[in-house]
């Protein structure tokens, strides 16, 4: 019984028995016992109604003690400990001077690359490179340079979010962004000059020449260009509501967004040699732009245009053949969604010229230039994605985005230069094939366009009578 009124009715009811019990009458008991229970009787039941009343007093004092305490403001929560930046994951992550000599070279560099994406050789020229420009003001000051650097690093090779990141490590999100944002910065700043660059060495371009001759065949080919497009992942809107005003998507990103692919995309435009060292890389069009207007504004297309090469800045211009009468000077080869030119070759499967050229001598040009194409820049890109898996679905906001890529590309590059394995099974990406687009002529090309269908057209019959007389002289 916790019912303060159930208690209070009982107890009345037990004084109003008191009062009202028939043997109090005045009729007289019928014996000395029947008189002395019935003397008895009144003071049990007053006994047991003041227990009653008491206990009913005793619950409504306590109730309304508990209404006052659940009116009154209760004190507020402690606050939660300050998250510590050191925890057993990051004991795991950041390897200690210590530990690191204490592992075997081979086991040293395959941790790191677990980790950190590079090897520990790798690893400390870069954070030499970093020291040596002083970085540690573009760094978070709560965060040593050499672990702000690992967290960066490692967000681009996982290619994780900075909250999953931060979660693993038990760091703010915020600083994993920063850290993120100030390595791909001076990497695409101060560090790309350093490590893509056009061959300044004759030498080393006469060794590429004859490289990609011992694979194509071709004579004077200098390199490879592609067009790639990099899938981002963009931030959804807070209300799916297409009347709300915040669901509205952001300014321009519909021009991320190409009819041929189902997620938007920024492209890089990439230039790679025989060994998939990319000599340049841009990223300024968006996914539903085309391969040649992006080529057309770029620095390297200025830079391929200008007839005059002053100060030797256009090595490309060294060492021309004569091929047929047609003086050849080193050139790129790319696919189709590129405009022909002297110093661009593209295959001639879709161009109106190629009746020009007989079937087997346009067959064994296309057959080149695609061999080229794949043993260079296509497995860069592929070997660039594989190693930097950020690149895949590109979790960073619009305005990092292009610098992320090109910070990318001169991590890559370090790699290749220090021989870093290149297992196709692990390090290799391979994007959903796409259908080139033609490129269309510009005026301001025709004439270049006209050169450039001459040289093809040279270099074409000149390549089919080699190899037929190879052929005839095998027999």
């Amino acid at each position: 019984m916790d019912d303060p009124s159930l208690l209070l009715m009982l107890s009345s009811l037990l004084h109003l028995h008191t009062y009202l019990d028939p043997t109090s009458s005045s009729n007289p008991p019928s014996s000395s016992a029947a008189a002395a229970s019935s003397a008895a009787a009144p003071l049990l039941f007053f006994a047991i109604a003041s227990v009653l009343s008491y206990a009913s007093s005793t619950l409504r004092h306590r109730r309304s003690r508990r209404r006052r305490s659940s009116s009154s403001p209760s004190p507020p929560p402690p606050p939660p400990p300050p998250r510590s930046v050191a925890s057993p994951s990051t004991g795991f992550f950041f390897l200690s001077s210590d530990r690191v000599l204490s592992l075997e070279p081979s086991a040293r560099d395959a941790r790191f690359r677990s980790l950190y994406g590079v090897s520990h050789p790798v690893f400390e020229t870069l954070l030499k490179n970093l020291r040596h420009l002083d970085a540690s003001a573009a760094f978070p000051s709560s965060l040593p340079l050499d672990r702000a650097f690992s967290v960066a690093l490692a967000r681009l090779s996982r290619g994780l979010s900075s909250r999953s990141l931060a979660r693993s490590l038990s760091l703010p999100p915020a600083l994993v962004s920063r850290c993120t944002h100030a390595l791909t910065r001076l990497l695409s700043t101060r560090l790309y000059p350093r490590y893509v660059t056009l061959p300044a060495n004759p030498d080393h371009l006469l060794s590429t020449l004859q490289s990609f001759k011992d694979i194509t065949a071709l004579p004077n080919l200098a390199a490879a260009i592609a067009s790639s497009p990099v899938r981002l992942r963009l931030r959804q809107p807070p209300h799916p509501n297409p009347s709300h005003p915040n669901s509205a998507p952001e300014p321009g990103t519909d021009l991320l967004r190409s009819p041929s692919r189902s997620f938007p995309s920024i492209l890089l435009q990439a230039v790679a040699d025989h060994r998939k060292v990319f000599w340049d890389a841009c990223v300024r069009a968006p996914g539903s732009s085309d391969p040649a207007s992006h080529l057309r504004d770029s620095s390297l297309y200025r830079l391929l245009l200008d007839n005059n090469g002053s100060s030797g800045a256009l090595p490309l211009r060294d060492h021309v053949i004569s091929v047929r009468g047609q003086h050849v000077r080193p050139y790129l080869v790319g696919d189709s969604s590129y405009p022909l030119l002297p110093f661009l070759l593209t295959p001639f499967s879709s161009s109106s010229s190629a009746a020009t050229s007989s079937a087997p001598a346009l067959e064994a040009f296309d057959s080149a230039l695609a061999k080229g194409r794949a043993a260079s820049v296509e497995a860069a890109i592929g070997l660039l994605k594989g190693r930097w898996k950020i690149l895949r679905n590109l979790n960073v906001g619009l305005d990092h985005a292009a610098q992320t890529v090109v910070a990318c590309v001169v991590l890559h590059n370090m790699c290749q230069f220090a021989k870093e394995p290149e297992d196709e099974g692990r390090y290799m990406w391979r994007d959903p094939p796409e259908s080139p687009q033609p490129a269309s002529l510009v005026e301001s090309e025709r004439s270049l366009h006209y050169m450039g269908e001459s040289l093809r057209q040279a270099l074409a019959e000149d390549l089919y009578e080699r190899q037929q007389k190879l052929g005839s002289g095998a027999r």
